[in-house]
């Protein structure tokens, strides 16, 4: 079954591109979902991150406190690479049974992985196509200060915890250009759709890499 991933740096713009996808007819595994699932309350993985990290990042009804795990992680490397070494394999393994359930069950669907770490946990050679929506770091950065209330530093860190613009473009089969307007962006986005549809299952080679900027 075919599957093309979107990806992106955090503040790019992904959840607008994959949320407009989804209204317009595909389905769409997020892979946050799976990652929340994956640590849910009482899950082998959640018992591995605390017996790494501590009681500290639990919260008192026992589920996971993201936030303070975060700080804890991101500006730190080697915390960082066991935080996915413990998370990403169980992600994974949910990702494989949710992939083989929409092959039984919805087999014809658009088929989109919403991924936001591809470039830093998959390899591109699993996916059909891959779709990159890109802003400049300094602008992600001034997105999670201005709209999600993130200190200059946390900003930076978060990003910087990331792979770099210059590594997820590498990876691109298209590129959405989310630095603009969020109608610009959902406009490429339903063009990037209308073009899946119509390379949807065997032709998604012959993707655009990218779709014409001035307005339709």
């Amino acid at each position: 079954m075919a599957v093309v991933a979107v990806t992106g740096g955090i503040a790019a713009g992904k959840t607008l591109v994959c949320s407009t996808l989804q209204l317009l007819g595909a389905l769409v595994i997020d892979a946050d979902v799976l990652a929340r699932e994956a640590v849910a309350p009482g899950s082998a993985t959640l018992r591995e991150l605390v017996g790494r990290f501590g009681d500290s990042i639990l919260m008192s009804d026992g589920a996971l406190d993201r936030k303070a795990l975060g700080s804890m992680v991101f500006g730190d490397l080697e915390k960082l690479e066991a935080l996915n070494a413990i998370v990403h394999p169980e992600v994974r393994r949910l990702y494989e049974l949710t992939l083989e359930r929409v092959q039984r069950e919805q087999p014809d669907s658009v088929l989109i992985y919403d991924v936001p770490l591809l470039a830093e946990a998959r390899s591109r050679e699993e996916f059909d196509a891959i779709v990159v929506v890109h802003a400049p770091a300094a602008q992600r950065i001034k997105r999670l200060v201005e709209l999600r209330g993130f200190s200059p530093e946390e900003a930076r860190a978060r990003a910087n915890s990331q792979a770099s613009d210059a590594t997820r473009l590498a990876l691109a089969s298209v590129v959405i250009d989310a630095s603009q307007s969020e109608n610009e962006t959902k406009r490429q986005t339903t063009e990037l759709y209308k073009a899946l549809k119509r390379l949807w299952p065997d032709r998604l080679a012959h993707l655009p890499r990218s779709f014409p900027q001035e307005a339709s």
